[in-house]
């Protein structure tokens, strides 16, 4: 979807439309609304799953034409909120018109009442005001640009870098060095904004100012509960998850890892729709702790489901990372983009939707880090301190930073120096540039989610929610299967499953150490232990390996190219130790594809 206000001619406005094609190969269509204040123009690419009629098409408006909308993603609850609506007479049973109508009965602070993966442009033309809105996980990324009366909002960065000349952020340049993506609001492009996750903006076509109002919802009150209650609980708000957004007029497949969490969603996936269920999976010729093909193969067994394989080498990673960096726009330090890219490629031969098992680690503290964040309350202040500084020697990337973090007696510069990528020193020797974005930026949401009144733990749980899952993995997700024509869609993320899982204590979701603990007691219930009991391996790459061998020379390419920004920007000697550093044992897989992206981010944007 894309939107603008502002003069813009007929060609432009094709030509623009075109360019997020790929999102919604299914309809487009562009419609001006005419204000007292202002001309609006929005523009929609449709990807039909829901009413695949004409009454689904977008933009869609009152039949006063005073309240428009176009709309990204699915509401899953949009039935029930019809249901407070019997006055209105639908034409379809999109649930775009639903929540057209339910915006305009109920104002935009009724967004709270959306179950879903969704961004909006709303247009109320009574109120002369445009309201732009994404969803608390940021499931679905929402752009804008706004200099003077000029307004331009968009689903991907790319409609925007067409109309308007983009300068770096230098800041943001730091910021991402530091947590390998970039939180919203920043990007790179001093231009470009990101709609933070949980918030909606109200622009006024009078007075052309902008506002930013959160709307995520206070963290719910902790509960009186038994485990064995909470496990029955949790397992029936996890089925419910999964049979609403088993929602559509079009088959729905399921991306199926080795690990536990795609396994409990295909299971319920199976179980609940109508078909047999495709699953897919992508995995490496390499034999590498990071293939779970032969998992993946055992667990679709079991589960009786249309599985589907694509196995990638080090060479086809290699020819798409600079493809991959333009279809995501954001440079990031996760290699998993990459085997989504082969994934979805394989998806969109046979179905326009998956669910996925993402979302899991963040509200059911099952990363590594939430650990350190609960053996440092063991681990005294003074040894933490004394053994910062031999820190960086540590060839242990979890430990190394549990040492650099623990530390830090304020609870945010801690949860920064968890999340580091580079360190300060690193990213001044690489840009002669500081952070000064980070510690903010995590302190906002710190402020947001009340993490003053949680266990620290919680805490960053609650930011990781908001913050890292939206503009980290989210985005890369969205970016990559949109481009295929494939919509990802994220049921452990289900408002109603993740608002019961805040109000249980912590114990039942970290327990002796270990994360996820409701959610594999739960598990165990449905699928066998050879599912279950599986060693947690996560959507990587065996990037770590190749850096040592064929993809070590892309640095050595990189450094030696004058005509790149990249060059004019880096220290290239610098990058170069980051190789050596690699090379001697400290892996920095991480960090050498975040430079790598960087590299070609600067090579195919116009500064």
């Amino acid at each position: 979807m894309c939107g603008i206000l502002g003069a813009v001619n007929r060609d432009i406005e094709q030509r623009i439309l075109d360019l997020i094609r790929h999102r919604g190969p299914d309809f487009a269509q562009i419609t001006r609304y005419q204000t007292d204040a202002a001309d609006v123009l929005l523009a929609h690419s449709r990807l039909a799953i829901v009413d695949l009629s004409e009454t689904g098409h977008q933009p869609m408006h009152t039949e006063d034409r005073d309240f428009s909308i176009i709309f990204n993603g699915e509401v899953f609850n949009h039935m029930e909120l019809r249901k407070t609506m019997p006055d209105i007479i639908f034409k379809g049973h999109s649930d775009t018109e639903t929540i057209l109508h339910y915006l305009v009965k109920n104002g935009v602070e009724s967004i709270r009442d959306f179950n879903g993966n969704f961004a909006f442009g709303f247009l109320d033309k009574r109120a002369q005001k445009l309201f732009l809105a994404r969803d608390p996980f940021g499931v679905k990324p929402l752009y804008y640009h706004q200099n003077g009366q000029t307004l331009i909002f968009s689903s991907e960065m790319r409609p925007i870098h067409a109309l308007v000349d983009i300068t770096i952020n230098k800041a943001a340049l730091a910021g991402v060095l530091k947590l390998r993506y970039n939180p919203a609001e920043d990007t790179l492009c001093n231009e470009v904004k990101k709609v933070k996750p949980g918030h909606y903006l109200t622009y006024d076509l009078v007075s052309n100012t902008l506002e930013m109002s959160p709307y995520i919802k206070p963290p719910s009150q902790k509960r009186s509960i038994t485990f064995q209650q909470a496990v029955q609980q949790y397992g029936d708000l996890f089925e419910q998850a999964i049979q609403r957004q088993l929602m559509g007029d079009v088959e729905i497949g399921t991306l199926l890892s080795g690990g536990v969490d795609s396994a409990l969603v295909t299971y319920f996936a199976a179980k609940n729709s109508k078909n047999k269920i495709k699953t897919f999976t992508v995995g490496f010729e390499d034999e590498d702790e990071a293939n779970e093909l032969a998992d993946a193969r055992l667990s679709a067994s079991i589960m009786g489901t249309v599985h589907h394989e694509i196995v990638i080498n080090q060479t086809d990673f290699k020819s798409v990372l600079e493809d991959v960096v333009g279809i995501i726009e954001e440079p990031l330090g996760t290699t998993s983009s990459i085997p989504m890219f082969f994934l979805n490629r394989e998806v969109c031969k046979h179905v326009k939707v998956v669910l996925t098992g993402q979302g899991a680690d963040e509200p059911l503290g099952g990363y590594v880090r939430y650990k350190g964040e609960i053996y440092r309350k063991y681990f005294p202040l003074v040894i933490s301190r004394m053994l910062a500084p031999i820190a960086s020697v540590i060839k242990n990337e979890k430990i190394r930073r549990f040492l650099y973090s623990s530390g830090s007696i304020d609870t945010v510069r801690r949860f920064e120096k968890a999340y580091t990528l580079f360190d300060d020193r690193t990213i001044f020797r690489l840009t002669g540039l500081k952070d000064t974005l980070s510690y903010g930026k995590i302190d906002y949401f710190y402020k947001l989610v009340r993490g003053e009144n949680m266990e620290p733990v919680e805490a960053m749980m609650a930011i990781d929610k908001h913050m890292n899952l939206a503009d980290d993995l989210m985005i890369y997700t969205d970016k990559v299967s949109m481009h295929f024509g494939v919509e990802t869609r994220v049921p452990i993320l289900d408002f109603e499953l993740v608002d019961f899982i805040e109000s249980l204590p912590l114990k039942f979701k970290i327990h002796n150490g270990n994360g996820k603990h409701i959610h594999k007691e739960f598990a165990r219930q449905v699928l066998p232990d050879t599912i279950v009991k599986r060693p947690k391996k996560g959507f990587r790459s065996p990037t770590g390996k190749w850096f040592e061998q064929e993809m070590g020379s892309l640095i050595d390419e990189m450094t030696q190219d004058p005509t790149n920004n990249f060059n004019q920007l880096f220290d290239t000697n610098e990058v170069k130790k980051i190789l050596h550093l690699h090379h001697k044992g400290f892996n920095q897989e991480k960090q050498l594809f975040l430079l790598i992206s960087l590299y070609f981010w600067f090579k195919n944007t116009t500064l």
